[in-house]
């Protein structure tokens, strides 16, 4: 993947938007557990109060609550508020909301520290309830009077009887240092309490201030959610579009590059394995830009965030989300080790598979000739059984991995229930505190998960990367020149120079020391048995191939000193299986030259010999043609292959065996119209037949890749035993 990584600088503007927005997403996720715990331990149990300090409080629970503060905190507390008393404004807006004011009021200043007055009124709070249940016990015991066995059931107006007592001021001395080092936890729910009792003797509707604080969060979290939400849908829609950009711009590429080999590359890469690099490998790159993007960048959004604020809630159950992470490192470790190997399998058996298939379908007369279904058959199920047996491997690891997490999830969930059920009873932790926990602890476990499954698909996708890194890094055989020459007026010889050709990895050259020369307005002809080098001879014409020694000349420029384009400008070639395309006659003439127009079509036609089969269709030349030509006979389709050369009007035509499909009639006639068509260009003929060639003004004999015959039919027959032996074998001795 890492070799590929070009392809995503054109969209850096986009992958930061992203990860801004999946951050702003994580951030939502990570926020909500805070505000469910806000309304579990405020919302519900300190029924809407969020501050041990209350806005507003009586004179007589003023007095009460600082003078069980620190000297500092009561001096700082006495500065925080100021006295509001009946008649004035203040007052009037107060009574609003407040059914018993009295005469005079006590109010928070707006400039007060809230934090420090928050933490004075929690620990003065602890102080009066922790003294208030003791001495309730002790008065309890000595009088045997149950109104003060439970402290719980106080109201403020008992308090001040309380706290008034000589006795209660005593017992209270022991607390107050208590409260100063006992956990914030423990205090600010007893302050809160404390509050509670201060709204309450002052007339406030509890009722309303909670539900309006429950409302109030409530609204938060919806706007956090739609913020998520529209983040999320952002997102996708980005990472639809980047990984969908990529992918567009690795066909091209692939296709681009593939257009560019030569035959010395299709031998490297097999049709089968392009077909598979340009399809399925470039839709697993496409899969892992797409949700990588969206999980690899989220799942340590989510899992750092959430580990944090795990921690910032308690970090007493710290040590269980670290034993989640370790199995679940186990559990990744595993299924990496196991099923990695299985991906590169993956990809080299679904070659296989297309393989197969591709050539059961292109061979499907043959089969059917042969009467080999069945074995095609059980040869397709083999490649398709092969597959099938490494995808159901990946897919079981897959299937282990789910239900293991979902038991370290549910695990996870169970334990911090039990542990902190534990720590709620000893008033270390409040209630939303370990709901939130949880929370975070499926988000942490979540985002392991996530990692979890790009361990599983990264590799597969790196695997894809690299097979279409191969493709896009393959160095082309047959290159232009940096500095081209260019050919002004062609003419069109052909000049073979000491040639030598070796397939790649061969050990022995196919073609040895060819010298010959293909002048304008004659006629070349190439004969020899199968396997000479007839064909790759031709090749190396329009460099289809690059000679491994000597050099092939057209005007006296080496073929290699031109640009590719020019040089197949000049060419007109018929291969030696004639390739047509879906479409229609028309569009496939008009491959030789698109600005040709209908006079010239139906002239090359004509002297192809198709002419006559084309206007006998209802459409004539608009007749439609499937792909590969499979609607036409093998005949017609050599000859509107010929035709699609001669409409390019080229200096140069090359015939690989071209004539092969035409009958006896239909090639003499061909020929002698070709004949003059040509005119003055250079004319090649690759061809088995001696009554094909026997008329050219230059024959050449190939056996084992040598020249070991040149010159005219005649000369041939008297001189060339190689020639003779192959004429006598095609014609009787009064024919040759």
């Amino acid at each position: 993947m890492i070799r590929l990584r070009k392809y995503l600088k054109p969209y850096i503007l986009l992958i930061l938007l992203s990860f801004i927005l999946l951050f702003g997403q994580g951030m939502a996720d990570l926020f909500l557990p805070e505000l469910m715990s806000d309304i579990v331990n405020v919302g519900i149990q300190r029924s809407g109060i969020e501050h041990s300090s209350p806005d507003v409080i009586s004179p007589q629970g003023f007095e009460m609550a600082v003078s069980f503060m620190t000297e500092e905190q009561s001096k700082i507390v006495h500065e925080s508020y100021t006295s509001v008393k009946s008649g004035s404004e203040k007052y009037k807006n107060l009574s609003s909301s407040y059914e018993n004011l009295g005469d005079e009021v006590y109010v928070l200043k707006d400039d007060a520290d809230r934090e420090y007055i928050d933490d004075a009124f929690s620990r003065s709070g602890f102080t009066v309830m922790m003294t208030a249940a003791d001495f309730a016990s002790l008065m309890g015991e000595n009088n045997n009077n149950s109104t003060f066995a439970d402290s719980s059931d106080m109201d403020v107006k008992m308090l001040y009887i309380f706290t008034s007592l000589p006795m209660f001021v005593e017992v209270s001395k022991q607390h107050i240092d208590d409260a100063q080092s006992t956990d914030i936890t423990m205090t600010e729910s007893i302050g809160a309490a404390m509050a509670k009792l201060y709204y309450k003797e002052l007339g406030a509707d509890l009722g309303a201030v909670q539900t309006g604080y429950i409302f109030k969060v409530g609204i938060k979290m919806i706007a956090v959610t739609l913020a998520g939400v529209i983040a999320s849908i952002i997102l996708s829609f980005l990472a639809s579009k980047i990984s969908s950009g990529v992918a567009r711009k690795l066909r091209s590429d692939v296709f681009r590059k593939v257009e560019s080999f030569s035959n010395a590359e299709f031998d490297r890469f097999s049709t089968a394995s392009l077909i598979t690099r340009t399809t399925n490998d470039i839709t697993q790159v496409q899969n892992i830009v797409n949700m990588g993007i969206r999980m690899i960048c989220y799942a340590p959004i989510l899992g750092i965030g959430g580990a944090i604020l795990a921690a910032s809630t308690t970090m007493s159950m710290g040590w269980i989300i670290i034993l989640a992470i370790v199995l679940l490192l186990a559990i990744m470790l595993i299924v990496f080790i196991v099923a990695m190997p299985k991906f590169r399998l993956l990809q080299k058996l679904i070659d296989r598979l297309n393989l197969v298939t591709r050539e059961s379908l292109n061979g499907i007369s043959v089969i059917r000739a042969f009467g080999t279904e069945n074995y095609e058959i059980e040869r397709f199920d083999k490649a398709n059984t092969d597959l099938m047996n490494v995808n159901l491997f990946v897919n079981r690891v897959m299937t282990f991995l789910m239900p293991a997490m979902t038991l370290i999830m549910n695990g996870v969930s169970m334990l911090v229930v039990w542990v902190g059920s534990h720590q709620i009873e000893r008033a270390e932790i409040q209630v939303g505190d370990m709901m939130a926990f949880i929370q975070y602890s499926m988000m942490i476990i979540m985002s392991f998960l996530m990692i979890a499954v790009m361990f599983i698909i990264v590799p597969r996708a790196s695997v894809s990367g690299d097979r279409i890194a191969d493709v896009l890094e393959c160095e082309i055989s047959v290159k232009d020149p940096e500095e081209p020459k260019k050919l002004s007026e062609v003419k069109g010889e052909i000049e073979f120079e000491n040639v030598c050709f070796r397939y790649n990895g061969a050990e022995k050259d196919v073609l040895s020391d060819i010298s010959f020369k293909a002048k304008p307005g004659m006629t070349t002809a190439i004969i020899g048995t199968t396997g000479s080098g007839k064909t790759t001879l031709l090749n190396l014409i329009p460099r289809f191939y690059d000679v491994t020694q000597g050099s092939v000349k057209i005007d006296g420029v080496d073929v290699r000193e031109i640009t590719q384009h020019d040089l197949r400008e000049a060419i007109g070639m018929v291969p030696q299986k004639g390739m047509l395309f879906s479409g229609n006659i028309k569009s496939n003439l008009l491959y030789g030259r698109k600005d040709a127009g209908d006079d010239e079509i139906a002239q090359a036609a004509k002297i192809a010999q198709a002419e006559e089969f084309i206007l006998e269709k209802p459409e004539k030349f608009s007749s439609p043609i499937a792909q590969g030509g499979t609607n036409v006979s093998g005949g017609q389709k050599q000859r509107l292959a010929i035709a699609r050369a001669l409409v390019k009007k080229a200096p140069v035509y090359l015939f690989d065996d071209s004539f092969s499909a035409l009958d006896f009639k239909t090639d003499a006639a061909l020929r002698k119209a070709l004949k003059k068509y040509t005119g003055s260009a250079t004319v090649i003929i690759v061809a088995q037949r001696i009554s094909t060639i026997m008329h050219a003004e230059n024959i050449l004999v190939l056996d084992g890749g040598k020249i070991v015959g040149r010159g005219t039919h005649n000369d041939l027959l008297k001189n060339c035993e190689q020639y003779r032996e192959i004429a006598v074998s095609q014609n009787s001795a009064n024919e040759i």
